[in-house]
């Protein structure tokens, strides 16, 4: 009897000695992975600046134009030290100057400043649905005032002189765009300006 219960202590003793000698059973960690979604960047005129920093949104990437980080033309030309375009669109009927325009303005003005000798040529455009189309040759007065807006702008905050400033207007005889939907018409309400200062 007493072997029999020796043999069953040294098996208990051996069974708990082996169940402590296993490992725990380990925690499996499940790392969740995390999609992230890139935000396409848009820019809509594809003048290589996003929409949310573009401040002349109208502008297009075309060959010898460049655009600053503003995503407003600036050019340098091989003949010139200074070149520098400029558009502004107008409300139908209007020759209002808006201000989404006015930022580009002032970099021109400012360039013409630090340029002494440059001269701007600003033309005034109109569609043809503002004017009467019996009178597309006849001199046009939205047009006109379009670009004297602009001269006028110059004039009075960069103090640029008018010998230096020469304003043409065209009225609705040089479209940019076909004058048959809305969109084309805002293409064709503009002023388009050029800003040059040929080298010495």
């Amino acid at each position: 009897m007493k072997k029999c219960m020796y043999s069953a202590i040294i098996i208990f003793s051996s069974t708990l000695a082996l169940s402590a000698c296993q490992t725990a059973p380990q925690l499996i960690m499940v790392s969740q992975q995390t999609n992230i979604v890139a935000t396409p960047v848009l820019d809509s005129d594809g003048d290589g600046v996003p929409d949310d920093i573009d401040q002349c949104p109208n502008t297009k990437m075309e060959s010898n134009v460049v655009v600053d980080d503003r995503g407003c033309h600036f050019i340098m030309g091989p003949d010139m030290s200074l070149k520098i375009e400029y558009r502004a669109f107008f409300d139908k009927d209007s020759s209002e100057l808006l201000p989404k325009y006015q930022d580009e303005l002032n970099n021109v003005g400012k360039r013409m400043q630090e340029h002494k000798t440059a001269t701007i040529r600003i033309e005034g455009h109109s569609s043809k649905s503002e004017v009467d189309s019996a009178d597309l040759n006849k001199s046009n007065p939205l047009a006109q005032a379009r670009a004297d807006n602009v001269k006028n702008y110059l004039m009075s905050k960069f103090n640029i002189s008018p010998k230096r400033i020469t304003v043409v207007e065209y009225g609705a005889t040089r479209p940019t765009a076909p004058s048959d939907s809305e969109e084309g018409d805002m293409f064709n309400r503009r002023v388009y300006a050029l800003a040059t200062e040929p080298d010495k």
